[in-house]
């Protein structure tokens, strides 16, 4: 199972942008030495809160403060950017990080951002797909492409340098599960990011996502993983349950009510179009949304529903929000490290079993004991402890 974050970021609007910056690029180093294995970050225009508008600038930063964390963008928007530029920065991006590039495309998730280019929203979908299209036939053709498109027309262009990565890149997008893009995703063997809370019918539910995905890709003649796959929701752990939520309660209802209500008419937090705003609660929004918020053995709990309800984690997208101090902040992500993380990866899986082990030795009083000995006697300071060993 692969761990992941997703960063849009999100910051308030009353502070240095660049010190908040600092931090994000803080917070993606310190992954990299937690051992998370991928860093994902968004690109914004306007609303002031998530203020990364170049997020493969951002990422050339990162690639030069770290060595081995891949590095993605979730997402880009394809529909404001020439397909050929995209292609290119991430191909070129691709060599500056030797290989640790994710591109993950979409139409654009933040409707002012959509205003603010005059796209109307019934043209961003379409103009994905052509985007997609013209981007892959670069990056994996090493002759001139002609392309006569909807909204883009390419004579005779090629990239000069393709991506490190052979045969191209890693693209990704995020998904409801409609059919529709989950085929999309599949026609060019891309990754998937899903969100935790399951999408009403006439979505599929979580568990037929890959199956999907993969057949769709071997209709194209690409092959995906379960580990192309990635679960996103929000985590964040504390040494008790009380802790985690008294840290973060007061500044989930702040950005849920003042800025997600404000960019998107509540944008689909409410169970119902009726429901009041005060029922909009941060425990609510949790809940419907399946965050984690408690303690390490909270979070092993809950994502081990998901891997069943899955059918098998790929992978797990952690999203970030300033809700706590910054130090708070590593704590949640150094816990879900020492304990979440090696669950899942099995590598706490020998030491689990042996002192399960050594436990059930002692009641069945097979450990060999050692009596009337006194090591500081046998050996004394500056004395030869070699052959130490256990009389039995």
């Amino acid at each position: 199972m692969k761990f992941a974050f997703f960063m849009m970021p999100l910051h308030l609007p009353t502070e240095d942008p660049s010190l908040a910056f600092d931090r994000d690029l803080d917070l993606l180093q310190y992954a990299e030495q937690l051992g998370y294995d991928e860093f994902f970050v968004g690109e914004h225009h306007t609303a002031a809160w998530e203020n990364i508008p170049a997020p493969d600038m951002f990422l050339a930063k990162a690639s030069g403060m770290t060595s081995v964390i891949k590095l993605g963008t979730a997402v880009v928007s394809a529909p404001f950017h020439h397909p050929f530029e995209l292609a290119e920065r991430f191909a070129f991006l691709d060599h500056l990080s030797k290989g640790r590039v994710i591109l993950g495309l979409g139409p654009c998730g933040l409707p002012p951002d959509a205003k603010l280019f005059n796209i109307p929203p019934a043209r961003l979908r379409p103009m994905l797909e052509e985007s997609l299209d013209i981007i892959v036939r670069l990056l994996e053709s090493p002759d001139p492409i002609d392309y006569e498109g909807k909204f883009w027309n390419l004579r005779g262009m090629v990239l000069q340098l393709r991506s490190y990565q052979q045969p191209r890149l890693k693209l990704a997008m995020a998904t409801s599960g409609s059919t529709g893009s989950l085929d999309l995703a599949g026609k060019y063997g891309m990754m998937i990011f899903s969100p935790s809370a399951p999408a009403p019918l006439p979505a599929l539910p979580f568990r037929e996502h890959y199956p999907r995905l993969k057949a769709a890709a071997e209709k194209h003649g690409y092959e995906v993983e379960r580990e192309d796959t990635r679960i996103a929701t929000f985590v964040y752990l504390a040494d008790t349950r009380e802790q985690a939520w008294a840290d973060v309660e007061d500044s989930i209802k702040r950005d849920v009510h003042d800025y997600f209500f404000t960019i998107n008419t509540r944008g689909g937090w409410e169970s119902s179009p009726e429901q009041p705003d005060e029922e909009i609660t941060p425990r609510f929004v949790a809940e419907r949304r399946r965050w984690i918020i408690g303690t390490p053995d909270d979070a092993i709990e809950q994502l081990e529903a998901l891997d069943d309800e899955v059918g098998g984690l790929g992978g797990v997208m952690i999203t970030t929000h300033e809700w706590v101090p910054h130090d708070k902040s590593r704590y949640s992500m150094e816990l879900f490290a020492r304990y979440v993380m090696p669950h899942f990866r099995g590598h706490t899986a020998d030491l689990k079993r042996e002192w399960k082990r050594t436990q059930e030795a002692r009641k069945t009083d097979t450990i060999p004991v050692v009596l009337g000995t006194n090591l500081k006697d046998e050996f004394p300071a500056g004395g030869d402890q070699t052959n130490l060993h256990t009389n039995t």
